[in-house]
C-alpha cells in the first residue's frame, strides 16, 4: 500500500497497526568509490548491492559513464546518512533512484525539506525515505510543502519521526486529503468534525473510499441500526476489518441481546471479548 506527488499520484499507505517506527541505526563507515577505481572493481561493488544485474555473463554491461553515474547517487546517498545495507533496500523499492540520468541536484531540495521544513535530524530523514523512497521525486513547492501545512494544520505533530504513516503521509497530495473529509462530510459530519475525525486516524487517509469507509459506514447505520455520531467518538472503526471483525462480533452480541459502544465491542482482543460475553 503508498503516493508519489508527482503527475500520476499512488496511495501506498500501509495499514495502521503496522506503521511502526523505522529503527534506524547509526551507519558504519561508509564505502565511497572513486571515478579512478577500475571498472570491474566498479561493476562488481553494484553487483554485490543489486543494483546491477548479478549475472557476470550479461551481454548488457553498462558503460563506464553509467556506472559512475550511479556511483555518483550512490555517494550522495552516503553523504546523506545511508549506509551500504541500506541501498539494497532503496534498489529493490525505488529502482529509478539508480537511473542513468538521475542526478544529486535532481533530489537535493527534498532532503533539505526533510531537514528544514520537517525538522527531522540526518538518521530522521533516512528513515523516512527508506519507508517511502518516491518522496524522493516529489515536488517541494507544490506537493511536500502544502501537505505538510494541511498536516499541522489539523492538529498532526511529530511528522519527523521516522514510521510508514508519517512517510507517506508527507508524500500525498492535498487533494487526495480532500476527498476523505468531503466523504465524512456526505455522510453526516460537519467540516471541523470531520478534520477532527482525519486528525484522530491519520491513517484514514490512505483508506479507500468505495473499498473501505463507504461499506462500513453503510453496514454502522444501516446494519447494526447505529448513529454516525458514534464516528466522532470513534473514529478507529474505520480501522477494523468489516468481514473478520466487525459484522462477526455484532452477529455474537445481536445474539446474546447485548448492546454496546463501537469501542468496546472492536478494540479488545477476540480472547478478552468472546470470553466476557459468552
Amino acid at each position: 500500500m503508498l503516493l508519489s506527488c508527482t503527475s500520476k499520484p499512488t496511495v501506498c499507505f500501509s495499514h495502521p497497526q503496522t506503521s511502526s517506527s523505522y529503527e534506524y541505526l547509526s551507519p558504519p563507515p561508509a564505502t565511497v568509490l572513486r571515478f579512478r577505481t577500475s571498472y570491474r572493481k566498479k561493476l562488481t561493488y553494484l553487483r554485490n548491492l543489486g543494483i546491477i544485474d548479478t549475472n557476470p555473463r550479461t551481454t548488457n554491461a553498462p558503460s563506464h559513464e553509467t556506472l559512475d553515474q550511479i556511483l555518483t547517487i550512490i555517494n550522495y546517498l552516503k553523504s546523506k546518512g545511508f549506509s551500504d545495507t541500506d541501498i539494497p533496500k532503496l534498489s529493490t523499492s525505488c529502482p529509478k533512484l539508480f537511473s542513468s540520468s538521475l542526478e544529486p541536484a535532481d533530489i537535493a531540495p527534498v532532503f533539505s525539506f526533510l531537514t528544514t521544513d520537517v525538522a527531522a535530524s540526518t538518521q530522521e530523514s533516512c528513515g523516512l525515505v527508506l519507508c517511502c523512497p518516491d518522496i524522493l521525486f516529489s515536488n517541494v513547492d507544490y506537493c511536500l510543502r502544502p501537505t505538510l501545512a494541511f498536516l499541522r494544520s489539523i492538529g498532526l505533530e511529530k511528522l519527523n519521526t521516522p514510521t510508514n504513516l508519517n512517510a507517506h503521509l508527507l508524500n500525498t497530495r492535498v487533494s487526495k486529503f480532500e476527498t476523505k473529509v468531503k466523504f465524512l462530510m456526505s455522510v453526516g459530519l460537519t467540516y471541523e468534525e470531520s478534520i477532527k475525525v482525519c486528525a484522530r486516524l491519520p491513517a484514514i487517509f490512505g483508506y479507500s473510499i468505495e473499498n473501505n469507509m463507504r461499506p462500513k459506514v453503510e453496514y454502522l447505520v444501516e446494519g447494526m441500526q447505529r448513529s454516525i455520531e458514534e464516528l466522532k467518538e470513534f473514529p478507529q472503526y474505520f480501522a477494523f476489518s468489516l468481514r473478520k471483525r466487525i459484522v462477526p462480533r455484532h452477529m455474537h452480541l445481536i445474539q446474546r441481546k447485548v448492546n454496546i459502544s463501537l469501542k468496546k465491542m472492536l478494540l479488545c482482543g477476540d480472547e478478552k471479548f468472546y470470553a466476557k460475553w459468552k
